[in-house]
């Protein structure tokens, strides 16, 4: 009968069910899901990153009342994950100087557009925009349906890693700020909001802003299953209590009731553009930078979209600072220790222990395997019964309790390890904060098969 003997780490000899300690050390910088967030495109040179963000139009996709065209968006998808990566997206209807994001049937039946010029801070120009008439009863249709058949089709798709929802507002961010008259009615909104819960149940879906029943031009949205995107982080995130600061996302938030949402919905956004890169240096040029760890540390935050760190190669302090930051997002999963039984008929027992040591939970069911290595490569696996969602930072360690099943196992020495693959072909595996973690698994030991 196959027998496991795990010799663990430690330094003198173990026998059968001992506790081995395992040692932490920094997660990679680039774990799945989570980090600093460019544009779409090839620039890994840069900094580590798993994610890439782009918008699409609303007229590339929606053709008709009930007419997609998909191809747009499975282009975008299978370029970012053909990089390993997966992908944030956005839909807009109306972006400053951009042209036809509204399709053209909708005019044809009726649909008014307000042109407008939107002027944002120096030195950014002037801008044409182009905002439809969001009360609209067929752009309403128009947009409930999309939202269903865009659900149908891409909920749960490996390649998508958040969805931001886009499609009210300037550049899909639920404001027409500072002609707040052009903005959605709360009916709209509601009616947008119903849509993306009916129709995503994996895929998270996040919301630019918190808001509360009493919250100005925004419809109540802390009780839905959402999460939310600070789109100037670092620069309007933590709470001042100055006057006109009451839009800041930690106010927004406590004035929401839903300071709790990070434990069950991710935080993403993007840090500020005059924020950019920046940030991480030790002392930022411009006063208004808020502090980012205080920052990641106050909102939870999983994802950061971030052009500073990846228009061009960062200085070797600002990365190391980075790097050193990032890590902080989002969750980090560390095994404290791990207990192995004895082989009895065939099966072997195994208690692995994970706890949270990052600043919010992982957001996806994603299955843990445990596998017996030889020269690197797994002899067998078995699936781990452990769940990492609902994992958070402060809970005591989650234990993993599982029997595998060691049968058929020719007799020799094996590594045993564990890894959580990740459920996109070719995407980066989640990796644990330990010393012996590798590009792929996990090394709880040394074990011997008789």
């Amino acid at each position: 009968m196959p027998r496991l003997l795990p010799l663990l780490l430690l330094a003198g000899p173990l026998v059968a069910a001992d506790r081995a300690e395992l040692k932490h050390a920094p997660a990679a910088v680039d774990n799945p899901l989570r980090g600093l967030v460019p544009y779409q495109g090839d620039v890994r040179d840069k900094f580590p990153h798993s994610l890439e963000f782009n918008y699409l139009p609303y007229s590339a996709l929606v053709k008709g009342y009930h007419q997609f065209d998909w191809k747009p968006l499975d282009t975008l998808l299978d370029d970012v994950a053909g990089r390993g990566h997966q992908a944030v997206l956005r839909v807009f209807l109306e972006y400053p100087n951009e042209k036809g994001g509204i399709p053209e049937f909708l005019v044809t039946d009726g649909l008014k557009v307000t042109k407008w010029m939107y002027k944002d801070a120096p030195p950014t120009p002037t801008n044409p925009v182009e905002t439809p008439d969001y009360e609209d009863k067929n752009l309403r249709k128009s947009l409930t349906a999309f939202i269903a058949a865009f659900g149908k089709r891409y909920d749960g798709d490996p390649r998508i890693g958040f969805v931001t929802a886009g499609l009210l507002g300037l550049w899909g961010e639920w404001h027409n700020y500072p002609k707040g008259e052009l903005f959605a009615s709360k009916p709209v909104q509601l009616e947008v909001m119903g849509a993306y819960e009916a129709a995503f149940k994996v895929t998270p879906v996040l919301l630019r802003y918190p808001a509360g029943e009493k919250t100005y031009q925004k419809a109540s949205n802390a009780a839905r299953p959402f999460g939310y995107h600070d789109d100037s982080f670092a620069w309007a995130t933590l709470h001042t209590g100055k006057k006109g600061d009451e839009w800041f996302y930690m106010t927004a938030l406590k004035e929401a009731g839903a300071e709790a949402k990070w434990k069950t919905h991710p935080i993403g956004g993007e840090i500020r553009p005059e924020a950019w890169g920046q940030v991480f240096d030790e002392k930022p040029e411009k006063k208004e930078v808020q502090n980012f760890r205080e920052c990641v540390e106050a909102t939870h935050a999983t994802w950061l979209m971030d052009s500073g760190m990846f228009r061009k190669k960062p200085p070797a302090d600002r990365v190391r600072r980075a790097e050193e930051q990032v890590r902080r997002m989002g969750y980090e999963f560390h095994c404290p220790g791990v207990t192995v039984g004895e082989v009895k008929g065939g099966k072997l027992e195994v208690k692995l222990e994970i706890e949270n040591r990052g600043v919010a939970p992982f957001y996806y069911d994603w299955k843990a395997e445990y596998g017996l290595l030889s020269d690197g490569k797994p002899v067998k696996t078995a699936a781990s019964s452990g769940k990492l969602t609902g994992l958070l930072p402060g809970d005591k360690p989650r234990v993993w309790a599982d029997t595998l099943d060691v049968s058929g196992v020719k007799a020799g020495k094996y590594t045993l390890a564990v890894r959580v693959p990740n459920t996109l072909k070719g995407g980066k595996p989640l990796r644990f904060a330990n010393e012996t973690q590798g590009e792929e698994w996990l090394t709880l030991g040394a074990v011997e098969v008789k």
